[in-house]
């Protein structure tokens, strides 16, 4: 397999030339992204960096980090890779991990490998509380929407994808913000890819984010709900129909009138000083009660449906046509 690794580079100017001499040699190809950086970080590798693999792309405007990785992966599939590493410029990510993410694509177990940051319990130590609990909340949502409840550390920007893999997904469609991982996550699900964490170990230095929480707060919670709702109709009911889409459709109403009805006979209640009758509580729970677990039901089933077969073993290496189209 041919292994390109995508740097998108804005501010990164005190790390990035330290960090690309540590790319091993299993590296064919590295795309380095200037996304209009101000500092002039491609300029700065052109003149500096002697790597010969190593290709600077120029954004005019800035697009950002998801529209520089997106720009690295077109180039990198025009220059043939088969096997494609996305390492952040700043220095956190550890090169020397490489081959480590990249095996389970090799071995034709995985489309997609992420690292996992929260698989050892004593490198969790090393993280920021703050970081700790907002992957937390982060994993929940990233769960929810893409349908890959096993996977875990959402915000981890390690990852290396096939090219198979990534045909099947409309690259003009990812989100070119920093959501652009998740996103990425949602349509991998739809073009039913398989992914898996790889256990890696935390790595924090003196690298500055350019993510700024409370204003990316409200674009994380609408991009996840957004791609949660695009999940399900597409999956359970435009791409195929099962029982989950029943147990679906049937609990939403039960548990609405349940909740709607209770409340409004509460009120009631409390407004004339009686209290409600046994038939009155009873036609309020057992809506919610039958709602509830037929919500259940279809979580599990929902949780069930991971992908488990990689597209590698049922396209074969050619695979079929890029996907152009999508959610």
């Amino acid at each position: 397999m041919k292994i390109a690794v995508v740097i998108p580079c804005y501010r990164v100017t005190r790390h990035v030339l330290d960090l690309i001499p540590r790319i091993g040699a299993e590296v064919e190809l590295i795309v380095a992204v200037d996304d209009a950086c101000p500092d002039g970080s491609g300029r700065l590798i052109e003149e500096r960096c002697r790597d010969p693999r190593v290709r600077v792309v120029r954004h005019e405007r800035n697009l950002g980090v998801g529209g520089a990785v997106m720009t690295g992966y077109g180039v990198a599939l025009e220059a043939g890779a088969t096997v494609l590493v996305k390492l952040d410029g700043d220095g956190q990510m550890d090169p020397a991990f490489i081959p480590q993410l990249v095996a389970p694509l090799q071995a034709g177990m995985a489309d997609y490998a992420k690292g996992n940051r929260l698989y050892d319990p004593e490198g969790l130590r090393l993280m920021p509380r703050s970081r700790l609990l907002g992957n937390a909340a982060l994993s929940f949502l990233a769960k929810l929407s893409s349908g890959y409840w096993t996977v875990m550390d959402p915000a981890n920007g390690f990852t290396a994808i096939s090219a198979l893999a990534l045909r099947h997904v409309p690259l003009g469609k990812v989100d070119r913000g920093y959501f652009f991982e998740t996103d990425l996550l949602f349509r991998l699900n739809i073009a039913r890819a398989v992914v898996v964490d790889v256990p890696m170990a935390a790595r924090y230095g003196d690298e500055t984010s350019n993510l700024h929480v409370i204003r990316e707060v409200l674009p994380f919670l609408r991009g996840n709900l957004r791609n949660f709702l695009k999940r399900i109709v597409y999956a359970y009911f435009l791409r195929g129909f099962s029982v989950a889409s029943l147990e679906l459709v049937l609990s939403l109403p039960l548990l609405g009138f349940g909740v709607a009805y209770g409340v409004a006979q509460w009120m009631e209640s409390a407004a004339l000083g009686e209290s409600a009758s046994a038939g009155t509580v009873m036609l309020a729970a057992l809506p919610i009660l039958i709602g509830s677990q037929l919500l259940l039901g279809f979580l599990n089933y929902d949780m069930q449906n991971e992908p488990r077969i990689p597209l590698i073993r049922l396209l074969g290496a050619g695979g079929s046509a890029a996907s152009t189209r999508g959610p």
